[in-house]
C-alpha cells in the first residue's frame, strides 16, 4: 500500500500543488495578502525518501518555508515527519551553497501545519513538539519543532475557513463523499466519489479543480480511503490486541490475588490455631494454679490430713 502512495497523497495534496490555491491557505494561516501566485516556489521531495510517510504539500513564499499536512487519522508523529520533509527540502537548497565556508548560508524559516479532518473528536487546535518523542526528555531540547495541528472539521476553525475558500470548499467535497458512503448500503466507494464530485460541480465547489482533474482525484480518494481504512483496520487489530493483553494481565493480577489472599487465610488459619494452642496451654495452666490453690486450702482447713499426707 506504501507504494501506492506515491502516486499522490490525497486531494489536500493535489490542493496545494496549485500554487493559486497554496497562496491563499498561506494568507489565511499568516494573515497576509500576497496576490501573485507565481510568488509560490513549489517543493516536491526527492525519489528514494520513504513515501509511507507522505508529504502534502511545501513551498517558499518570501522566504518561509512552509510545510502542509492533511490527517484524516491523529497522529503524534508529525513533527517526526516533519522533520524528514524539512531536512530533504533544505538539503536541495542548500547544494550549490558552501555550508563549510565562513559566510553564513541564508535558509528559508521553516513553518509546518497540519490540517485535520477525520472523525475522532479533537481539540479546534494544538500543537504537538519533537520533544515529546524524545528518550531523554529535556527542558530545553536543543533540537525543537512545533506543528500546529488545525481541525478543519464542521463547527471548527471558522474564521480560518472563511477567509480560507479552497479549505471550506475542500472540507464540503470530504464531507459529501462521506454522506455518499452512507446512502449506499454496500458502501461502494465509487460511487461515493462519483456522486461528490458531481454534487460539488453542480454547486460550484471547486468546479474548475474538480473538471480538470476529475480523474485524478477520484484516484487519489480512492487510495486515499484505503489507505485510512487499512490502518483504522490496523489499530482496530491493535487495538483488539491490547484489549486481550489487558484481560489476560487482568487476570493474572486477580489470580496472583487471589493466591496471596490464599496465602494470607493459611497464614491467618495458622496464626488462629497457634493462637487457640496458646490459650488451650494458658487455661490449662490456669486450671492447674487452681487446683493447687484448691489443694493448699484443703490442707489448711484439714491439719490431719496434712500429717497424713507428709506420713506418706
Amino acid at each position: 500500500m506504501a507504494g501506492n502512495r506515491e502516486y499522490k497523497s490525497d486531494v489536500f495534496g493535489m490542493l496545494m500543488e496549485e500554487p493559486g490555491y497554496a497562496l491563499e491557505v498561506y494568507n489565511a494561516l499568516n494573515h497576509s495578502d500576497y496576490r501573485d501566485p507565481g510568488l509560490v516556489e513549489v517543493c516536491s521531495l526527492e525519489r528514494g525518501i520513504s513515501l509511507s510517510v507522505r508529504n502534502d504539500a511545501a513551498f517558499i513564499l518570501d522566504m518561509n518555508l512552509s510545510v502542509y499536512e492533511h490527517e484524516s487519522t491523529v497522529c503524534p508523529n508529525m513533527p517526526l515527519r516533519a522533520l524528514i520533509y524539512a531536512t530533504n527540502i533544505l538539503e536541495q537548497w542548500v547544494k550549490k551553497q558552501n555550508i563549510y565556508g565562513r559566510k553564513l548560508v541564508k535558509i528559508p524559516t521553516p513553518r509546518f501545519a497540519v490540517f485535520y479532518n477525520g472523525v475522532e473528536e479533537q481539540p479546534e487546535q494544538y500543537q504537538l513538539k519533537l520533544s515529546d518523542a524524545y528518550a531523554n526528555r529535556m527542558e530545553e531540547p536543543e533540537l525543537e519543532l512545533t506543528c500546529t495541528v488545525y481541525n478543519i472539521n464542521s463547527g471548527k476553525n471558522r474564521k480560518l475557513l472563511s477567509e480560507c475558500p479552497v479549505l471550506e470548499q475542500y472540507m464540503v467535497f470530504v464531507r459529501y463523499v462521506r454522506e455518499g458512503l452512507e446512502m449506499y448500503p454496500e458502501k461502494d466507494l465509487a460511487k461515493a466519489i462519483d456522486g461528490a464530485i458531481d454534487r460539488c460541480i453542480e454547486e460550484g465547489v471547486l468546479r474548475e479543480f474538480l473538471i480538470r482533474r476529475r480523474e485524478e482525484v477520484t484516484k487519489v480518494t480512492q487510495l486515499d480511503y484505503t489507505f485510512d481504512r487499512r490502518i483504522e483496520f490496523e489499530r482496530e487489530d491493535a487495538r483488539a490486541e491490547e484489549r486481550v493483553n489487558t484481560e489476560r494481565e487482568r487476570q493474572a493480577k486477580e489470580q496472583e490475588r487471589q493466591a496471596k489472599e490464599q496465602e494470607r487465610q493459611a497464614k491467618e488459619q495458622e496464626r488462629q490455631a497457634k493462637e487457640q494452642e496458646r490459650q488451650a496451654k494458658e487455661q490449662a495452666e490456669k486450671e492447674v494454679q487452681r487446683l493447687r490453690a484448691e489443694l493448699e486450702r484443703y490442707k489448711k482447713q484439714f491439719p490431719e490430713y496434712k500429717a497424713e499426707a507428709e506420713q506418706h
